[in-house]
């Protein structure tokens, strides 16, 4: 498999994370308000925990699992997209994200998860996307359905956070919803990484 491809959009540029990547990781992504919103980060954010997660990237989108990409905005880094769980036999894929508290607000969480829902159709030829959020995280929701998802079921008591059960929804896109949904390029430019 060749390297991951940069992903251009109107104003963000998603690329794959480095090292150099990993204290800002743990700034944005470590902010409780972020972290509360996401099953897998902790709070604090321990030393290491960045550099152990980057560090699993490449060697998970070479075996084909994951493509996940660090969002820039003029060179910052405003926060995370990407497949998370990539199924070829089934050809579908979890989308997971997050965004630094900073950049809420901005429309950057809906252009980024655009982009990665383009290039799993596009590029990896998925059928499926779905993605899951906490019932209480209403703005994730409206992003998923400013991507073209549909809310396809609330899960009560499916997960917990912290020692709290929390009720989770899910949503999904299929191939041809997508194509029928999607207004305008969701990636300007594909190039090789």
């Amino acid at each position: 498999m060749t390297g991951q491809p940069i992903l251009v959009t109107d104003r963000l540029l998603l690329r794959p994370f480095t090292l150099a990547d990993a204290s800002m990781v743990q700034r944005l992504a470590g902010e409780y308000a972020v972290a509360s919103s996401a099953l897998e980060i902790p709070y604090p954010y321990p030393d290491g925990v960045a550099e152990a997660w980057i560090a699993t990237h490449r060697p998970g989108f070479e075996r084909g699992v994951h493509a996940i990409y660090a969002v820039t905005c003029d060179g910052d880094l405003v926060g995370a997209a990407g497949l998370v769980e990539i199924d070829r036999d089934h050809r579908r894929a979890e989308l997971g994200y997050w965004m630094g508290r900073p950049y809420w607000g901005r429309g950057y969480a809906t252009e980024a998860t655009r982009a990665v829902i383009e290039y799993g159709f596009s590029v990896l030829g998925l059928h499926r996307v779905y993605a899951m959020h906490f019932s209480r995280n209403r703005a994730s929701g409206r992003v998923m359905e400013k991507c073209g998802m549909v809310h396809e079921a609330h899960l009560r008591g499916h997960v917990r956070k912290w020692g709290v059960v929390e009720d989770i929804d899910v949503c999904g896109v299929l191939h041809g919803e997508w194509r029928e949904r999607c207004t305008g390029p969701a990636i300007r430019e594909c190039r090789a990484g």
